[in-house]
């Protein structure tokens, strides 16, 4: 996808025009290499794609699995809103937190096997988060779990980049992200239904049994890495990049985008639960935990996100996005699960435009270090998350849900501030 245009430009050498010979060979060298990874029709092709969707399905489903429970929690733990949040707040925190660290370590011990042991550590602390006596135990162990999950986000993709054919990267790496939209999707409905069965605890114990089927199934399909060179850990390096992309301002608007989208849609889906299973809708917890079947939704803008940037531009995509979510939300304030539902849907669709667009450009726009600029992404994105679970919590035990739609609002009045502000350096530029 094309970066964002926010009125910044950078300076780009041509390599081949200043060693030719060199680059020439580099070229060749690189087509050998990606002539002998997995394309479809080699045995190994198949096997990859099913792993990394089973690794995106279970690692998803586990990271939001308490959100649709979190009336129930309340209930059963005596917790008011904002500190039953935190159940969703502390994983998104610890992945937030780790996803930079176990980034830098993938590349020293190898993509896989940082899938791997991510993958165990996370539903290990499944099976025993169930059985958390009080609420701080429970908080505790999702952190640890969201930090676990890091390593999953922080290998996959440049797993499937070591051993694809480029020409087929974009399948792979659709269907990973498919299985990351149908676990955070299923592993709330799951956790619904069962929950209005058995209880939350039995809800908990669903997503991480079924979680520890597809982590045997991601062991038992993926295949040998044939492709990664260990590299030495270098964190002097590492740091300096970071410091680099954070001094970076075109890259800073990206982070605070995909930060300030992801607040509302933290605030919205952490408290949504509430305001439904009260009066005046008085939903059961399983109808509560199948409204997030509107994240197919988001599959769909997602992949709309790109004919629009050809129509509309970059920034104006942005602003479209801006304006769904912002209608969205208003239209949800009226009591009526119509209007509920189809505010959901719009506020849905904004955000996954948005993010689309601004977590697309940031690798284009870093000119080296893309896994850290895309890991300091991924880092922004889940700090949003936290902030607005936890922010939209308190906004709603103060002035209900009111209180939230305006703080989301306003998350979205400060995104099209700093779009506006490109718009109008971009103006500027264009005039020098």
């Amino acid at each position: 996808m094309p970066a964002v245009d926010t009125g910044a430009s950078t300076e780009q050498v041509d390599a081949s025009a200043v060693a030719p010979a060199v680059s020439k060979t580099s070229d060749a060298v690189s087509a050998t290499s990606d002539a002998t990874k997995l394309s479809p029709g080699d045995p190994g092709h198949g096997r990859m794609r099913l792993a990394l969707f089973a690794a995106g399905l279970s690692t998803f489903a586990l990271l939001y699995s308490t959100q649709a429970l979190l009336p129930e929690i309340s209930r059963a733990l005596h917790a008011a809103p904002a500190q039953a949040s935190w159940t969703v707040s502390g994983a998104t925190i610890g992945l937030a937190v780790a996803v930079l660290p176990l980034a830098a370590l993938s590349e020293r011990f190898g993509r896989r096997r940082m899938l791997t042991v991510s993958m165990a550590v996370a539903v290990a602390l499944a099976l025993v988060i169930p059985f958390a006596p009080s609420l701080p135990v429970l908080i505790a162990l999702r952190t640890l779990q969201g930090a676990a999950v890091a390593g999953v986000p922080a290998s996959a993709m440049a797993f499937l980049s070591d051993e694809v054919r480029a020409r087929h990267l974009v399948g792979a790496v659709g269907l990973f992200v498919a299985g990351n939209s149908v676990g955070g999707m299923s592993g709330r409905i799951l956790t619904g239904w069962v929950t209005e069965a058995w209880g939350w605890r039995a809800g908990l114990g669903a997503v991480a049994v079924t979680s520890l089927l597809c982590a045997v199934a991601f062991r038992i399909l993926v295949p040998p890495a044939r492709h990664f060179t260990p590299a030495p850990l270098h964190p002097r390096r590492v740091a300096a990049t970071v410091r680099a992309h954070l001094g970076n301002p075109l890259l800073m608007r990206l982070y605070a985008i995909g930060l300030l989208f992801m607040t509302v849609f933290g605030a919205v889906y952490t408290v949504i639960g509430y305001r439904l299973v009260a009066e005046p809708f008085g939903l059961s917890q399983g109808l509560v935990g199948s409204i997030f079947v509107i994240y197919l939704v988001g599959t769909a803008a997602s992949a709309t996100a790109g004919r629009l940037n050809a129509r509309l531009g970059r920034r104006g995509t942005l602003y479209l996005g801006i304006g769904t979510a912002s209608a969205g939300l208003l239209i949800s304030l009226a009591d009526s699960i119509v209007a509920v539902v189809a505010g959901l849907v719009l506020i849905t669709a904004g955000f996954f435009a948005g993010h689309a667009v601004a977590s697309g450009s940031v690798s284009h726009t870093a000119t080296h270090g893309a896994a850290q600029a895309s890991a300091l992404y991924q880092m922004s994105y889940y700090i949003g998350s936290s902030l607005g679970g936890a922010l939209g919590a308190v906004a709603f035990a103060a002035g209900g849900w009111a209180a939230t739609v305006a703080l989301a609002l306003g998350a979205m009045v400060l995104a099209a501030g700093i779009t506006l502000y490109a718009t109008r350096r971009a103006a500027v530029l264009a005039r020098a």
